[in-house]
């Protein structure tokens, strides 16, 4: 490298090798001649996300944290936000799949909330996000200066057929007129989400990858179309924000071809149920957090091959699905999983990671130790790194932000 460097390390090691008497010496290395991949300068992300206040799992964590009735004035969210100047934000969730937006012709009238629906996906009715709260979000993203990504609705126009099964082309006029009316008030977005756990098997439904690529490239010329005389940079494109399947991120990226999807987003949920209160060893076991490797690996490889021209993202994870631990999401312990994550990914070449959430549900964590100590000093240049020592000490290397130091 081609200016001074020196070395802070930050070791990231689990409360069982605190409780012995015993001293253990481990020699580290840090190769710090070349970089062996690179994260986003802004690789730190928090979810919005769309529960409603009724989605309970026996805990009803989300109350007033969702996308609709979120206090977009209170001045410690906004407080929050600007610490990491910039904060990258994603608004997306399980309901974005049957958001409507209260604009043009395809909206419908009155613009409500979700309701609790027995045969709705998710044991929801669709809802509506009007143009008024839309404002009240992005005023809030404005004077924090956020980075925005917003998951679009990606069932719109189809219909199910059976189980989860879902055919027929994306219906984009929504979509449309949402995205005119964004360009029109001035609302930057950064990047534009395509779809939440509609791949592979799918989560509450299914598409199949060549009908998902065939939409992304309607999507992406739609954008072409609407941002060709913005002057602000125009937005990426990011699919399909669902559990990593080789085999249908391969046929989507073949499908969609080249320059297309600008990012392509997966979502980790590693640690079980939330409900679980096995969670905890989950966390401090290296063997079980070891295995989310090769997911990164995969990911990075089906990239390389089927679509080099995309980055690879993680667009939610919260370890716990669910709303997350109840007992453990929320506290100091689950900083291990977190900051274990971030190196994981950023060592895969993963531009972004999501942390399912800003606030709501039981894993909204925004602190000093975990997501905020990581955003102002671990830079994008991700450096090698090994040890000789326990498995229970995990060791990472960035150069710093500074670009005086190298911190692992």
């Amino acid at each position: 490298m081609d200016h001074p460097w020196f070395l802070l390390i930050l070791f990231l090691n689990f409360p069982i090798g605190l409780l012995s008497k015993e001293t253990v010496k481990a020699t580290v290395v840090v190769y710090g001649a070349e970089a062996v991949a690179e994260t986003d300068e802004n690789f730190v992300c928090a979810t919005i996300d769309w529960w409603h206040p009724s989605k309970c799992s026996n805990q009803c964590p989300f109350g007033l944290s969702y996308v609709l009735n979120l206090d977009t004035n209170h001045p410690h969210l906004a407080k929050a936000i600007r610490a990491f100047d910039p904060l990258r934000i994603r608004i997306g969730g399980s309901l974005q799949d049957q958001v409507i937006y209260g604009v043009g012709n395809s909206s419908v009238s009155p613009c409500l909330e979700f309701q609790e629906s027995e045969n709705g996906l998710f044991g929801f009715s669709q809802g509506c996000l009007s143009m008024n709260r839309w404002d009240e979000l992005n005023s809030l993203f404005n004077k924090t200066g956020a980075i925005v990504t917003f998951g679009l609705n990606a069932l719109h126009g189809r219909r199910q057929i059976e189980g989860q099964e879902w055919v027929g082309a994306w219906n984009s006029s929504n979509a449309r007129s949402f995205i005119k009316y964004t360009i029109s008030r001035g609302h930057r977005i950064d990047s534009w989400e395509f779809g939440n756990e509609l791949c592979g098997r799918g989560i509450g439904a299914h598409v199949g990858a060549k009908q998902y690529g065939e939409d992304l490239i309607a999507l992406k010329a739609m954008l072409d179309d609407l941002y060709v005389n913005n002057s602000n940079k125009k937005p990426s494109v990011v699919a399909p924000g669902g559990f990593f399947d080789q085999q249908w991120y391969g046929e989507l990226l073949r499908v969609s071809g080249p320059s297309v999807v600008g990012a392509i987003s997966h979502h980790i949920y590693n640690l079980g149920a939330g409900v679980d209160p096995s969670v905890i060893d989950r966390i401090l076991d290296p063997s079980h957090l070891g295995r989310s490797a090769e997911t990164f690996r995969d990911v990075q490889l089906t990239v390389q091959r089927h679509g080099p021209w995309a980055s690879a993202w993680v667009s939610e994870a919260g370890g716990a699905y669910n709303g997350g631990s109840r007992l453990f999401s929320g506290t100091f312990v689950d900083s291990f999983w977190y900051l274990d994550q971030l190196g994981m990914a950023s060592v895969f070449n993963t531009k972004v990671y999501c942390r399912q959430t800003l606030v709501g549900g039981n894993y909204g964590l925004l602190d000093t130790i975990t997501a905020l100590l990581w955003h102002r000093v671990m830079g994008k240049r991700v450096l090698g790194v090994e040890h000789g020592g326990s498995p229970f000490l995990r060791t990472y290397a960035h150069c710093s932000k500074q670009k005086v130091s190298i911190n692992t």
